[in-house]
């Protein structure tokens, strides 16, 4: 019985044993491997002999890196990730050929990844056009330079899109991707080195559009020619319309916070009002209403009598006769000229039968008879 138990007992350490040892990291004593760091990927997987590239290691248990070596000739480290997921290094000069990177923590030193060093010179950068363009991306850009062929481009550490080379490798084009405003680098990369664009590109933020927040006053006679101001921001260089119909006069203050102009004629009725900029359009609240204009008032006419042959100069008095038109007996006269307040007409008749007729002013606003009428002679 005792020797049952006894081999019982050593089958059972002997499987602890070999649970125990299942995943250890090889050299890692047993009991290390969740600390031990491991590589996956190295990024670019190439350079030049000389060295002085950037290159990024990622994989896991990689903080506290001490040291990074390729082929035995020690790197430089540039920074890591606090996580442990990452060590970027430059790389060391080195003979042509394939050589195996690892990473060394105060737990050991991880699995090696191969690296390329290749003769031959890295890519140059001689221009970036253009240097800026809007925040949303989507610039279309090219890259003069050097050994450009297999390269890819970032802007602020964001693959540009849609890239392309020609075939000697001197000229890279794409398309930036968004990013935020101001300067941030630009990196190429390419399987024999990575050089960064002097000046870098600079990310312009979207221009302002119009804001509107009134307009004084907010009606008006249908006639047009009411002058208005509209408040808001960012409307320099603006233009507005009324129901589509462009207003007249417009001018904007030098700050941008003003408009000021002169209505156009407009149907009675509420119309919206637009106020649009080089960078968009704004409509202004509540519109604008266009009401009815006064009715015509006449006063009477003078000379009241002329001869019969028409071309006799007469002014017609009253009120509100802006834009009046004036008939004798239903012939339009001629010549009609209205002052600025709309207080007179002045013209010359149309020939007629001799006798009296009637004389009707019309505007906007309605008709007016004027007293009296005119007697032909």
């Amino acid at each position: 019985m005792s020797g049952v138990v006894q081999q019982q007992e050593s089958m059972s350490l002997a499987g602890q044993a070999a649970t125990a040892g299942q995943g250890d990291w090889p050299g890692d004593g047993g009991g290390n491997w969740p600390r031990n760091p491991r590589l996956y990927d190295i990024s670019p997987i190439a350079g030049p002999t000389g060295g002085g590239n950037i290159v990024l290691l990622t994989g896991t248990n990689l903080q506290g890196t001490f040291q990074v070596t390729f082929g035995g000739t020690p790197a430089t480290i540039v920074s890591q990730s606090p996580y442990g997921n990452s060590v970027t290094v430059t790389a060391p000069p080195h003979a042509a050929g394939t050589v195996p990177v690892v990473a060394t923590t105060s737990y050991g030193t991880s699995n090696p990844v191969n690296y390329t060093y290749t003769a031959g010179p890295g890519p140059t950068v001689s221009v970036l056009v253009p240097d800026n363009g809007p925040t949303a991306g989507g610039t279309a850009f090219a890259i003069i330079g050097t050994n450009l062929t297999g390269a890819s481009v970032t802007f602020n550490g964001v693959a540009a899109t849609g890239v392309s080379i020609n075939g000697s490798g001197t000229v890279l084009t794409g398309n930036t991707p968004p990013g935020p405003a101001g300067n941030v680098p630009v990196v190429i990369t390419t399987p024999l080195g990575n050089t960064t664009v002097s000046g870098g590109f600079t990310y312009v933020p979207p221009p302002p559009l119009p804001v509107t927040t009134g307009i004084s006053p907010n009606t008006g006679t249908a006639a047009g020619g009411t002058a208005f101001v509209i408040t808001g921001s960012n409307l320099n260089g603006a233009s507005v319309t009324f129901n589509g119909v462009a207003a007249t006069g417009v001018s904007v203050n030098a700050a941008g916070t003003f408009i000021v102009g002169f209505t156009p004629a407009g149907a009675v009725g509420t119309v919206p009002v637009v106020v649009t900029t080089p960078f968009g359009n704004a409509p202004v609240a509540g519109g604008f209403t266009y009401t009815a204009p006064p009715s015509p008032v006449t006063t009477g006419i003078s000379p009241n009598t002329g001869t019969a042959a028409g071309g006799t100069a007469f002014v017609i008095t009253g009120s509100n006769l802006d834009g009046a038109s004036v008939t004798f007996n239903g012939v339009a006269a001629t010549g009609v000229s209205v002052n600025a307040a709309g207080t007179f007409i002045v013209g010359f008749t149309p020939a007629g039968a001799p006798g009296t007729v009637p004389v009707v002013v019309t505007t906007l606003g309605g008709n007016a008879v004027v007293p009296g009428g005119y007697t032909y002679v």
